[in-house]
């Protein structure tokens, strides 16, 4: 079926907030006097708030009340962080395909677990250039559940073989074939190995080639030999 749309993750795929996340469960670990090191954090990519404290805590029991102090103080920590971002923060090559597929008659849509991604796609200044916006707020499973991105694709109006999901995260790729959309992964092989095409990133991806790329299936582009 023709393609009609494409749905973003965010960080990761549109821009990186990967640190400001980093500091803020950092800050929080440290209080808790818990270890967290940069490649604890990468074990959180793709994974929703709660979900990320349960690893953060390896096994520790706190009462619910506390829980969620934790993840609301943590949340604070981000929302404080990432005043910083800026449009200089969008990803190499993200705006251009946004600006390419908007050119082209397409949609864009955003699908991600980030609660506070309208906040964020606002401060990159690329509001304009999305066609809806799916985010933790919009259903209650999230990935490697495929609701949001199946709920983007209803904001949309498309059925899930007209929609591309772009994911970086491994959680997110399963999201994506398990709600029956092709999907492109962005970064290293053994991330995103369950796409349709991998790319290392959006950096010099332009619309045509990816769309040709999608209709052979094409796996593995622009990698260093």
């Amino acid at each position: 079926m023709t393609i009609k749309a494409f749905i973003f993750d965010l960080d990761g795929v549109l821009t990186d907030t990967a640190e400001y996340h980093y500091r803020g469960w950092k800050r929080l670990a440290d209080e808790l006097e818990i270890p967290f090191s940069r490649e604890d954090n990468e074990s959180l990519r793709g994974i929703q708030r709660r979900a990320s404290l349960m690893l953060i805590l390896k096994g520790r029991t706190f009462p619910e009340e506390q829980i969620q102090e934790m993840m609301e103080r943590k949340n604070l920590y981000y929302l404080e962080f990432i005043r910083e971002i800026s449009p200089r923060d969008v990803l190499p090559g993200a705006r251009e395909l946004l600006e390419e597929i908007r050119a082209a008659g397409l949609k864009s849509a955003l699908g991600s677990a980030s609660k506070n991604a309208p906040e964020v796609i606002q401060r990159l200044g690329i509001e304009n250039l999305l066609d809806a916006v799916s985010d933790g707020q919009s259903v209650e499973q999230q990935k490697p559940a495929p609701d949001i991105f199946l709920h983007a694709a209803a904001q949309l109006k498309l059925s899930r073989a007209e929609c591309i999901v772009v994911e970086d995260a491994t959680a997110g790729v399963e999201a994506a074939k398990a709600g029956g959309f092709r999907c492109v992964g962005l970064g290293p092989r053994e991330r995103v190995d369950g796409a349709d095409v991998i790319y290392p990133s959006l950096a010099n991806v332009h619309l045509s080639d990816l769309i040709s790329k999608l209709e052979f299936n094409v796996k593995d582009m622009n990698f260093p030999k």
